[in-house]
């Protein structure tokens, strides 16, 4: 369905063609607008924040298997530093897959996000 039929059906408003032209322009203008898309929960979705998580959490193990096989203080001071950061990157991520506001282009079942 397109721009056009969906203004058809709304409510039994009639706008003239300028008026829906108009609306149109308006509606495309703010869907290219990166910071409006972002607060409404449309904007583009990211694979950052789990990437992020996958690696702080591989270096993580590394980092604490190695200390714990060396017993050096400067790696396991390492792990001390990294694994906070790891669970509140991960606590973002189990947040923002469980958020139950639409993203336009998104089909989900119950409300929660696909993490990747």
């Amino acid at each position: 369905m397109d721009d056009w039929e969906m203004w058809e059906m709304r409510d039994e408003v009639r706008l003239s063609p300028r008026e829906r032209l108009a609306l149109l322009r308006i509606e495309a203008d703010l869907r290219r607008d990166r910071r409006f898309a972002r607060r409404m929960g449309a904007g583009p979705r990211e694979v950052w924040l789990p990437a992020a998580v996958l690696l702080l959490t591989v270096a993580s193990v590394f980092v604490a298997v190695m200390g714990i096989r060396t017993s050096d203080p400067a790696l396991l001071w390492c792990f001390a530093l990294l694994w906070p950061l790891t669970l509140f990157q991960a606590f973002r991520l189990l947040c923002r897959a469980s958020c139950t506001r639409p993203r336009t282009g998104v089909r989900t079942t119950r409300g929660t996000q696909p993490w990747l």
